[in-house]
């Protein structure tokens, strides 16, 4: 499974970014992380295969949505309300049987 990342850029405070992310194939479970410079692998949110059942990390909650589009086989992050501490990579992850990973996306929050 190939998995493709978009829609990072760069953003004020209090905006929104949308980040997509195409799969090749199918999966179970369809989530983020996010890595800061000089910081670990931040988990941000998952969804389910059917985008029913969903998790975020406890920064993002209640300012990013997570959403599934089976009839495109994408996933997508809506973040509103950014913060500068948002700035980050952000990678797509999928996972049936195995994990799979896409290239990150950057995304930069000014003040």
């Amino acid at each position: 499974v190939q998995l493709q990342a978009s829609g990072g850029g760069s953003v004020q405070a209090g905006g929104s970014l949308r980040l997509s992310c195409a799969a090749s194939g199918s999966t179970d479970v369809m989530g983020w992380f996010r890595q800061a410079p000089g910081k670990e692998r931040e988990f941000v949110a998952r969804a389910n295969w059917s985008g029913v059942q969903t998790a975020y990390g406890n920064s993002v909650k209640g300012r990013f949505t997570i959403s599934r589009d089976r009839a495109e086989n994408t996933l997508h992050l809506q973040m509103n309300n950014l913060k500068p501490e948002d700035t980050a990579i952000y990678y797509c992850y999928g996972f049936r049987g195995n994990p799979y990973w896409g290239r990150g996306t950057q995304v930069t929050v000014s003040s």
